[in-house]
């Protein structure tokens, strides 16, 4: 493992077109290395070409890259993946729960294809050499799926981290709220290894809220404050499979997870968390705020991002709508939602990128805004500045312009990467 001054030795899995690296990057400088990405992940099942790895390997040559099924590596080349202080990934969001306890094995056995347990599996192999620190991301609403189960998700990680000696703590935050240029919601997690200072210090705490609202790696970068005093812990009881299949303790209405929260000893601290952002403060760039920071100059927008002919079916997909509809077995509903702004507001955060956001066809959830030469959708550079990552990132020769909009609809905002990566690396100097 890496000394204390050196870089930290970093995997980066579901590894996509390089989002963790990126913003890993940011925390480097000329005087110091922080983070060093020794090894990269990234496979997508079900396809022939794998486009995502292909733009990883264009950016970053130097770093040891599999294009192979994770679980495969694991399981007949785990030698390939390397010791490492810090583990990272974004990994996608699927259903989390433990088949059964097997009763002649060692251990539990996730359903095939759950990705979430391959992080747990390189954790649990690694054994001693087991890195000191995780940041991952998710969606939100891993705090509280199943829906007949709300936080039974994320509690079976939260356990699974603590039989591995992991001290946890989880933060949603919207980029927006803090300054970049995206509204995007998603749960940041990051653990602690039993041994290292970070872990001692937070065992040390006689209130571990405190970790939440003050001196924590995850409130340095992003401040918040807690809704409610949190006095009586949220206790994740029982074994894995028992986590699995409770259908008591879990409220099928309200998570126990919030939106801000740390676990220790299966001792759960959660609040919501309300935002405290100081552009002062900040540990990431905040020099484009609003969708209008992200333009490019109109002369260099083809003309194919321009809307033509008639704009019924784009009003149509942006309006509010009251309408029966059939469903295939034959059932008549009332289907409703509200109208969205059309053209898209220049002066604020955009919305989320989805990963529809290329083609031309009328969209719903596709951004258009209104320019000196008319309507028009958001170029591939355009998208990559929402989530701050270098022009033309996504680049190259097998690339689509659609196929550029999905990278960017399943990436997430590197900011926010930056912000931890610096508050991780203060915190280890800091105990130094």
């Amino acid at each position: 493992m890496s000394s204390k001054k050196a870089p930290l030795k970093t995997i980066e899995l579901f590894a996509g077109v390089g989002g963790f690296h990126l913003g890993l990057a940011k925390s480097n400088t000329e005087k110091k290395k922080a983070y060093e990405v020794v090894w990269s992940n990234q496979w997508e099942p079900s396809t022939k070409r794998q486009h995502a790895s292909d733009v990883y390997q264009e950016r970053f040559p130097d770093t040891k890259h599999s294009n192979d099924d994770i679980a495969q590596v694991i399981e007949d080349d785990f030698e390939k993946i390397p010791d490492h202080d810090l583990l990272v990934g974004g990994f996608p969001c699927q259903d989390y729960s433990v088949a059964r306890t097997l009763s002649k094995a060692d251990g539990l056995k996730g359903k095939k294809g759950v990705l979430w347990w391959s992080i747990y599996d390189i954790l649990k192999k690694k054994g001693k050499d087991a890195p000191s620190y995780l940041m991952l991301e998710n969606v939100d609403r891993l705090l509280k799926s199943p829906a007949k189960q709300r936080g039974r998700d994320f509690a079976i990680m939260l356990s699974s981290l603590n039989d591995l000696g992991y001290i946890v703590e989880w933060r949603v935050i919207n980029a927006a709220e803090f300054g970049m240029p995206q509204r995007r919601r998603r749960v940041y997690i990051m653990a602690y290894k039993k041994g290292t200072d970070i872990y001692k210090k937070v065992k040390a705490l006689k209130d571990p809220t405190a970790w939440l609202t003050g001196e924590g790696v995850m409130n340095r970068a992003f401040p918040m404050k807690l809704d409610k005093k949190v006095t009586d812990p949220f206790i994740i009881e029982g074994d894995l499979a028992e986590i699995s299949e409770d259908h008591v303790v879990y409220n099928p209405k309200i998570s126990p997870f919030n939106t801000v929260g740390i676990m220790i000893d299966d001792k759960s601290y959660s609040a919501k968390g309300i935002p405290l952002f100081d552009e002062s403060k900040a540990l990431h760039n905040t020099s484009a705020r609003k969708l209008e920071d992200i333009l490019v100059d109109d002369a260099d927008v083809p003309e194919e991002f321009y809307l033509k002919g008639d704009m019924s079916r784009w009003e149509y997909m942006k309006g509010s709508k009251k309408e029966d509809r059939i469903t295939k077995a034959g059932y008549t509903y009332c289907y409703t939602e509200g109208s969205m702004v059309f053209p898209d507001a220049l002066d604020n955060a955009s919305r989320t990128i989805v990963t529809g956001e290329g083609g031309s066809t009328p969209s719903r959830f596709k951004h258009v805004v209104k320019t000196t030469k008319g309507l028009r959708r958001l170029t591939p550079v355009e998208l990559e500045r929402l989530n701050m990552f270098p022009d033309d990132h996504t680049a190259s020769a097998s690339s689509t312009h659609a196929k550029r909009a999905f990278f960017m609809g399943n990436a997430l905002v590197i900011g926010v990467v930056e912000g931890l990566g610096k508050a991780l690396r203060d915190e280890i100097d800091s105990d130094a």
